[in-house]
């Protein structure tokens, strides 16, 4: 999330994320013996972020994406990424949603973690109705 934070606030700069997580990784991740899991994020919501974007704008509507907190938005895109394109053995969907849920609380505003408990929610019924 971190990372996220950062390559969002400056700019979105192509193939800076890359740099900006090897970076993190490096100075705050020391003992950090498996980083599979961050690059399997990372390069996972860079190949999908156009859908997911679109996706965050149709759950919701009322909030344009440039106006949604950058904390709550990186918390979205990692917790659609997980929902949508990770292995459900590996991130049950509920474990994704409530996992997003504690980095909005414990990072984001007072009303991040109702926000994207809602936005999450409104995805997984839809996908659950899908299936």
């Amino acid at each position: 999330m971190q990372s996220l934070y950062e390559w969002d606030f400056y700019g979105k700069k192509p193939d800076s994320l890359k740099k900006i997580t090897e970076r993190n990784i490096e100075e705050f991740g020391p003992g950090l013996e498996n980083t599979d899991f961050v690059w399997q994020l990372i390069d996972g919501i860079s190949v999908h972020l156009e859908e997911i974007d679109k996706i965050i704008e149709k759950a919701a509507p009322e909030w344009p994406l440039a106006q949604i907190g950058i904390i709550d938005r990186n918390v979205l895109r990692i917790g659609l990424f997980e929902l949508m394109y990770a292995k459900k053995e590996e991130v049950p969907p509920k474990v994704a949603i409530n996992e997003s849920i504690e980095l909005a609380k414990s990072f984001g505003g007072d009303s991040s973690g109702k926000f994207v408990n809602g936005v999450l929610g409104t995805v997984f019924k839809q996908l659950e109705t899908r299936e």
